[in-house]
């Protein structure tokens, strides 16, 4: 553990970060979170908003870094002396903007710049990782789920706030994420573990859409979004992926990622054939319709009053599949949705279909299933071998189900 902690360390040592701190009273938990870096190596500066300015004092920041604290354009204003927002968001080897308020965010997704803070942002060319801290509802407002949704597409590292006492005396979730959770993140992405390093993995991920007519089909509530964490983990650790995607909104960013769209079970099903000899392992993290209509209508079928029914027909089981024909040095990993019991049904699915390790999660469970952005999962080898993970976000679990087919089938 000490090895590995020092290993850590080297490897962010020297690092310029840049932190933002926007106006929350989570402002004062940065100051750990500074404490973390500088202790660390690494060379920190901070910026603060005007907001920021009405919870803590500069003084703090700046004894813990050495570094003055830039708030304003201007350094001096009687000689003219100015603060270079380019050259700081050039300085930086990361931004850090923690914490995160509604309004700052806001600004970041609409691009809106009227201060120093938001100037240096919008120069900058480093990574960028956000840890939002507000009230409850103001985090489930539709527009900041909207704003973090859209800055997640751009690229940003966004550190999901935690559930707790808030400081309006509510309970829930916006709490800015804990310093040493913050700390890790940036621990992991300087240092990033390769131990996929050029292996070649299919992932597919999202729903299915099943014809009925030209304007109508059947599909499910999948939204692609665990299958995407999972190839943008691989990738960053150093996999070739191909990733085989149904209908999404989602976007891949790592240059290490194939995308392959389809729509039908059909179409992913030849993808997956198509590629798979020549993978190392395959994810299969995607909700395929398990059935497809007998007959597709060519023209939209008209409302007549009476009621109708549709003949359906199995769609080819491509875990199935996958598993009778994979060789000795392939490795298949499965997904289980279950509504009831979880372990039994995993495991016959894991057994029957040769998986070598299925990752099952409990559609009726809080924080897990479709749509959100977290999961609550359970992973299964085998008989009397699971892994069971707190619920978390879908990024962090992507991790740690790649950390753990590494250390247990690699």
């Amino acid at each position: 553990m000490a090895w590995s902690i020092f290993f850590y360390f080297r490897n962010v040592k020297g690092k310029k970060i840049l932190v933002g701190v926007t106006g929350s009273i989570a402002c004062i938990k940065t100051a750990m979170l500074i404490r973390s870096l500088t202790k660390s190596g690494c060379d920190v500066k901070v910026m603060m908003t005007n907001a920021a300015l009405n919870f803590i004092q500069p003084l703090t920041y700046a004894a813990l870094t050495g570094h003055p604290v830039a708030s304003d354009f201007s350094e001096n204003k009687e000689s003219g002396e100015w603060v270079n927002h380019v050259h700081l968001a050039l300085w930086a080897d990361a931004i850090v903007i923690a914490p995160c308020s509604a309004h700052t965010l806001a600004k970041m997704a609409s691009g809106h710049c009227d201060n120093f803070l938001m100037a240096t942002y919008m120069s900058a060319r480093c990574p960028i990782f956000i840890a939002p801290a507000m009230d409850h509802d103001m985090y489930l407002h539709a527009g900041t789920q909207a704003n973090l949704k859209t800055l997640a597409e751009r690229g940003h590292h966004i550190i999901a706030p935690q559930e707790g006492s808030l400081a309006s005396g509510l309970d829930g979730k916006g709490r800015m994420a804990e310093p040493e959770d913050i700390f890790e993140q940036l621990l992991q992405f300087f240092t990033p573990d390769q131990r996929l390093y050029k292996k070649t993995i299919l992932i597919t991920a999202g729903p299915t859409q099943e014809p009925i007519d030209p304007v109508r089909y059947i599909s499910n509530h999948s939204s692609g979004k665990m299958g995407y964490a999972l190839a943008e983990r691989a990738a960053e650790m150093g996999a070739h992926v191909t990733l085989i995607s149904g209908p999404t909104h989602l976007k891949s960013h790592h240059p290490n990622i194939t995308r392959i769209s389809v729509v039908t079970a059909a179409q992913m099903a030849e993808a997956a054939f198509q590629h798979f000899e020549h993978c190392d392992m395959a994810i299969l993290a995607a909700a395929v319709a398990d059935f497809t209509p007998d007959v597709v209508s060519e023209h939209k079928i008209k409302k007549t009053g009476h009621s109708m029914s549709i003949a359906l027909k199995p769609t080819t089981d491509i875990a199935l599949a996958l598993g009778q024909a994979k060789s000795e040095n392939q490795r298949i990993i499965g997904f289980a949705l279950e509504t009831e019991n979880l372990e039994k049904n995993a495991l016959i699915k894991m057994s029957a279909k040769k998986m070598d390790m299925i990752v099952a999660n409990d559609a009726t469970a809080a924080d897990s299933g479709f749509g959100g952005d977290n999961n609550t999962v359970t992973m299964f080898y085998g008989e009397n071998r699971s892994i069971a993970l707190q619920p978390m976000h879908k990024t962090k679990v992507a991790q740690k189900i790649l950390e753990s087919i590494c250390d247990n089938l690699l």
